[in-house]
């Protein structure tokens, strides 16, 4: 940490070129000695990046920020607070802090947090910034599985957010992660009451079930329509082969929550297939994630287009379906639409279909955006259909 950073007139300049161009700031001479240009231009790529994902910290004087990777591998505040209402007790540690969003949220919540970070410069950010807003954390700079190891101690709730990527390689299992999770497991399990492993949406979730062999239940948060986290809970006294899985779906404020087990899935039968009716849903992201493609139509009155498209349809409006919603405008066969089609802006979907939007916008010559949606599919008798809907 260069705390000269934190100057007032630092911080003026900061906030005065939140709207300045980085790549020509960072090459300008710093007007500041003992702070490079680069510094300069950390600082404020990282505040700015920080506006909408961490309102607290970017509304909140004299906060020092860490690399833009930290900024983008931090959880957002959203995503952190719903997270502190799942902890339990009041002695916690996270594992893996970085820069120490979720681990401030638990502090807000629970009387005793501990940060573990093996990166000494994050951890005295993390450790900086919790004092300016005013959060009592026990931070270590140290790596949280050894810290773990060495304390005589049972955690109400560990949390751990291991990394998803190894010699920048992206990963699809969990013990392929850092910290290892699966070798680490017995300890994990003995040191805590309650754990909860994050992993990102890239993971697959039957696969981490079957790495983990137990797991209480799993929330699968979407941020407007975008899936952020996948979070596995094990709890001590209440582990299962057939966890509860929570889609969390979070748009602005508020929170919209569905909930079934893979079992329930699995066994549920769609005896027929629907034609495109008047109004066409897309699920949330968080129940496609969840693999939930069948329960959703008993649950939400509405019909499935087919097997393997996933989208639906009704005579009447749902407006509790928890996705998005479309009037029906017209239904083509996608020969018959080459050969009509005028439109020259929609916004283009693809469900089972051959090719991609992109494609699609290419050969077809639309450009994106406007009112106008047409959605490309397989209905139920496999045959290629376009759908021309607009938003309800």
């Amino acid at each position: 940490m260069n705390k000269n950073l934190l100057n007032i007139e630092v911080q003026n300049f900061i906030n005065d070129n939140l709207n300045a161009d980085i790549p020509s700031l960072s090459l300008k001479k710093s007007p500041f000695p003992f702070i490079s240009s680069g510094e300069l231009a950390e600082q404020i790529d990282s505040k700015k990046r920080s506006e909408h994902k961490l309102p607290l910290w970017f509304n909140t004087p004299d906060i020092y920020y860490p690399t833009k990777l930290s900024i983008e591998q931090a959880s957002s505040e959203i995503a952190a607070r719903y997270k502190a209402n799942l902890i339990v007790g009041g002695d916690i540690i996270d594992l893996t802090g970085g820069f120490g969003v979720d681990t401030c949220f638990f502090a807000k919540k629970a009387k005793n947090v501990t940060h573990c970070e093996l990166n000494k410069e994050l951890s005295d950010i993390s450790e900086h910034n919790s004092g300016v807003l005013g959060i009592k954390i026990n931070h270590q700079a140290l790596d949280g599985i050894e810290y773990l190891s060495s304390v005589n101690k049972i955690y109400d709730t560990i949390y751990v957010d291991p990394s998803r990527r190894i010699n920048s390689k992206k990963v699809f299992l969990l013990k392929d992660c850092e910290p290892d999770i699966i070798r680490n497991l017995a300890l994990l399990r003995n040191k805590s009451a309650f754990l909860m492993i994050k992993t990102a949406p890239l993971l697959d979730i039957q696969s981490t079930i079957s790495e983990l062999k137990e797991v209480s239940s799993i929330h699968i948060i979407s941020i407007r329509n975008e899936c952020k986290e996948v979070l596995y809970l094990i709890d001590r006294q209440n582990c299962e082969n057939d966890p509860l899985i929570i889609c969390a779906m979070i748009n602005a404020e508020e929170i919209s929550t569905y909930s079934f087990k893979s079992s329930e899935e699995k066994n549920f039968i769609i005896s027929e297939y629907s034609e495109p009716l008047n109004f066409i849903y897309l699920p949330d992201v968080a129940i496609l994630k969840a693999g939930c493609f069948k329960l959703i139509t008993r649950d939400f009155g509405v019909n499935k287009i087919q097997q393997h498209t996933h989208l639906y349809t009704s005579e009447k409006l749902n407006s509790l379906f928890p996705g998005r919603k479309f009037k029906l405008i017209k239904v083509w066969n996608y020969g018959d639409f080459i050969k009509e089609q005028t439109f020259k802006k929609a916004n283009i979907i693809c469900r089972n279909f051959p090719l991609s939007p992109e494609n699609l916008k290419t050969k077809l010559k639309i450009s994106d955006g406007g009112e106008e949606y047409l959605l490309f599919c397989t209905n139920k008798n496999k045959v290629l259909t376009v759908l021309h809907c607009h938003r309800n």
